[in-house]
């Protein structure tokens, strides 16, 4: 059986998603190793679970992080990992569109022989914050290094569908954001750590504290709030840490904690009643998502409530499993919790619990084997 190289541009410390794809290629039998950045504290080589990792160390690691440097330590990596995987692999799996060059290389130099695989775990060319210029710089080098990809893979049906409308290609096929099934039981650390009381209700954020989040419409609607029946915890890290920890400080609705380990997190998400996905609508990426945040909810007994994006709004309603904000707004994310309290809270949680059946990795497996099979 021929290798398969998983590139990914990160240290590869905390990329779930490469990791279990790492694993799901180890079962079909095709030997895998991760190819990520070195960082300062980071071994070059590890041993995982059915697969190495190689971090690749660049000589031009501490340039200055400008435009046209950060170039150069791109192609310091490409090259980097064209040399020295050379005639070794028959499969180069891409993770995202910073990867998909360095597969194209391969399969232009191995006359075809080498299998590429494009994994876009969002639709990348339409991110919050994007330039119109740099849209339009990646499209051009996405359309034009698509062709090489013997299989694309991304992460909903929408951003699916917007590639064959952008590129004119095979429809991606869906390998959703999931975890592992877990039949996780539901657990009471929140209330320990905060003392919170059985009679109220935690909402949980959970995930990257930044903008584009509705982090700073969540923390306003708690912060106004008639009653102290409904709480929120915040447990994440990222820019916004600090003006959550005032929150918490200024009123007893509010509490923050720290980031945990991916092997206990569903411990800590089952320990919160509601989990909150409320994604700003500011670029297609968020319009058309399909995060794993709203699955590890569910993984871990949690109905949802969310803002009102295409895809999230669809899975939600598709399968009973919580309640989708009208709009993007502190009043009607307050509609939106009252509206959750006033549901059979039991009757939505066996529809939670039937959907984690069907949203696990597990599922998603059998799509990566299809795939390779195929190829």
């Amino acid at each position: 059986m021929e290798n398969c190289i998983n590139i990914v541009l990160n240290n590869f410390t905390n990329d779930s998603r490469v990791c279990k794809t790492s694993i799901a290629l180890h079962k079909l039998g095709i030997p895998v190793e991760v190819v990520a950045l070195h960082d300062s504290g980071l071994n070059e080589k590890e041993c995982c679970e059915g697969f190495s990792v190689r971090r690749i160390k660049l000589s031009t690691k501490n340039l200055p992080k400008i435009s046209i440097l950060q170039l150069i330590k791109y192609i310091e990596f490409l090259v980097r990992v064209f040399i020295k995987y050379r005639n070794q692999v028959g499969y180069v799996h891409c993770n995202d569109l910073g990867a998909l060059p360095i597969g194209f290389l391969f399969k232009r130099f191995s006359k075809g022989n080498v299998k590429v695989v494009y994994d876009c775990h969002e639709y990348e060319t339409e991110r919050d914050g994007m330039s119109d210029a740099l849209k339009k710089i990646l499209k051009f080098f996405e359309r034009r290094l698509i062709g090489c990809a013997d299989s694309v893979l991304t992460v909903s049906e929408s951003i699916a569908c917007c590639y064959v409308d952008d590129y004119a290609i095979a429809k991606p096929k869906l390998v959703l954001n999931c975890p592992m099934f877990n039949d996780q039981v539901k657990q009471n650390l929140f209330r320990t750590v905060f003392g919170i009381r059985a009679d109220q209700t935690i909402f949980l954020y959970q995930g990257g504290l930044k903008g584009g989040r509705g982090i700073e419409l969540i923390l306003e609607a708690f912060s106004d709030l008639k009653s102290d029946r409904n709480v929120l915890v915040c447990m994440g890290f990222g820019p916004l840490e600090d003006a959550i920890k005032e929150k918490a400080r200024k009123y007893n609705t509010i509490f923050f904690h720290p980031a945990v380990n991916q092997d206990v997190l569903l411990t800590y998400t089952s320990s919160a009643d509601y989990g909150i996905l409320f994604y700003e609508d500011t670029c297609l990426n968020h319009r058309y998502c399909s995060p794993n945040k709203i699955f590890e909810y569910l993984m871990a007994g949690l109905p949802v409530l969310t803002s009102n994006l295409y895809e999230v709004r669809r899975l939600v309603e598709k399968e009973g499993v919580g309640i989708v904000a009208k709009e993007n707004t502190v009043e009607s994310f307050r509609d939106a919790v009252i509206a959750s309290l006033e549901q059979d809270y039991s009757a939505i949680q066996a529809n939670v619990f039937n959907a984690r059946t069907k949203y696990c990795w597990e599922e998603q497996e059998k799509v990566l084997k299809e795939v390779y099979d195929n190829i």
